[in-house]
């Protein structure tokens, strides 16, 4: 009985063996194979980590370190400042404004120009001699009346105390900006870069500055964007071609407003050499004042300077009006002492219009169907301008605050414009109401009837077809 029951132990632990034996060999198997797997999975992990990096691009820096003081018991902490919030300087353009001056148009940080004093530095190196450089300070000019958002409008002067280039072998205009210790007051950063590359022979004095301007007028336009009607900027265009005269030049900057029934509109203009369109929609990359209004009207004021005696700033669903038995080269010249002058508003309704006219208005032009004045009082309306652009150093989009010279704001109704306010971006009919008055009160303002422009429509639109014919006569709303 006893040797069975030793037998029966033996065999017991001898099963109890063999699943040791299977469960280690298991075991050591199961290691084998996460062992081989091991360098795949962190490569992977490696692969991931860097894939998302490169996508997310995240600087990485230690903690912010705190340290205790064990004398007098402060915790000392430190700050980890990390990335960049924005753009030290954007340059837009740079020009030439005589013998030694210059001028650089672009944006910079609004925080850093209102609470620091970021400083430019000017420098100028010859082509012919790099060893005979000159420097001097950029004295900055910020014309967009605090209207900036993360970036402000900056025009910086570039005075040399001496003629620079003068001879044509060319040049280089460096400039150097610095934070002025703004964002960090413990660093001052400070950014080169090139601003202007004058080529040999591609300055003339006298070209510049004695030559009488190729244009009597130029005009800027700021900004096109939204859904324009090309009807309206067809109408605008003739109007003013046929005011302005043939010493005229126009210049449209585009930032998404000129689809292709507009550039229809305008193609013909081009061709002739009277308009030149920009494209700047790149811009819009850039968070300043509704479409960096500011910064087009000054980057047009420097780069066309030299280029016209008179500079019209307005916007395209606002027409100018001369007193009758006047023309506008009369005017001008009247006021060929004042470097600046501003234009009185004549807010017109955007939906009254005639009722005599109910039926035939899809054939009539926006200024000759819309007939109703605005003569609310105790109302500020705001003024467009004209400067002499050689003495001006920098601009606005209502008038002009950095000029040398006189402005006149009181011209008697000399001029004036008529400002069909919201309809360059409606491509509906706008005749909404139609009335049979001569004055009455609508959405509680007073309106009276004013044909002034629209007696004038037929002789702009023959201007038209003897100009360029018929090829615009098919234009949409």
């Amino acid at each position: 009985m006893s040797k069975e029951k030793s037998m029966e132990v033996g065999m017991v632990w001898s099963l109890v063996d063999v699943k040791l034996l299977l469960t280690s060999l298991l075991v050591l198997c199961s290691l084998a194979t996460v062992l081989q797997l091991l360098p795949s999975l962190s490569c992977l992990s490696s692969s991931t980590t860097t894939s998302q990096s490169q996508v997310l691009n995240f600087s990485t820096p230690n903690p912010p370190k705190e340290t205790l003081d064990l004398h007098s018991g402060i915790v000392k902490r430190a700050f980890n400042a990390v990335g960049s919030a924005a753009y030290l300087f954007i340059q837009m353009g740079a020009y030439r404004g005589g013998a030694n001056t210059f001028a650089i148009v672009g944006l910079g940080s609004k925080p850093l120009h209102v609470f620091s004093n970021p400083t430019f530095r000017c420098v100028w190196i010859p082509h012919s001699d790099t060893n005979r450089s000159i420097a001097t300070t950029g004295y900055k000019i910020l014309p967009d009346w605090g209207y900036g958002r993360v970036y402000t409008v900056v025009v910086v002067n570039c005075t040399f105390p001496e003629d620079v280039g003068v001879d044509g072998s060319g040049g280089q205009l460096v400039v150097h900006a610095t934070t002025g210790g703004g964002g960090d007051k413990g660093l001052d950063f400070e950014e080169g870069f090139v601003a202007l590359d004058e080529k040999q022979g591609s300055f003339n004095m006298t070209e510049l500055t004695s030559a009488p301007p190729k244009h009597d007028i130029l005009y800027c336009y700021s900004s096109l964007y939204g859904n324009l009607s090309p009807q309206r900027v067809r109408e605008w265009m003739t109007y003013h071609l046929r005011l302005f005269g043939p010493r005229a030049h126009f210049v449209f900057h585009d930032v998404g407003g000129v689809h292709l029934e507009v550039l229809d509109v305008l193609r013909p203009w081009m061709a002739m050499g009277i308009l030149t369109l920009q494209d700047i929609t790149e811009q819009e990359r850039f968070d300043g004042y509704y479409h960096n209004q500011f910064l087009i009207v000054n980057d047009c004021l420097h780069r066309y300077r030299h280029a016209a005696k008179w500079m019209f700033f307005f916007d395209i669903d606002e027409f100018l009006y001369i007193k009758p038995k006047s023309t506008l080269r009369s005017l001008l010249d009247s006021l060929s002492g004042y470097t600046q002058f501003t234009i009185e508003q004549m807010p017109m309704s955007n939906k009254l219009c005639l009722s005599s006219d109910a039926g035939k208005t899809p054939r009539m032009w926006g200024f000759e169907k819309l007939v109703y004045r605005d003569v609310k009082r105790g109302v500020r309306r705001d003024r467009k301008y004209a400067i002499q652009p050689r003495n001006v150093f920098a601009t606005g989009v209502h008038m002009s605050q950095n000029v040398a010279g006189r402005t006149l704001h009181k011209l008697d109704g000399r001029i004036k414009y008529f400002h069909y306010h919201g309809t360059i971006s409606d491509r509906r009919e706008p005749c909404r109401q139609f009335v049979n008055a001569t004055d009455l009160t609508f959405e509680n303002a007073p309106y009276v009837f004013d044909n002034t422009l629209r007696v004038l429509a037929g002789s702009v639109k023959r201007y038209e077809l003897k100009a360029i014919g018929s090829r615009l006569v098919r234009t949409r709303q």
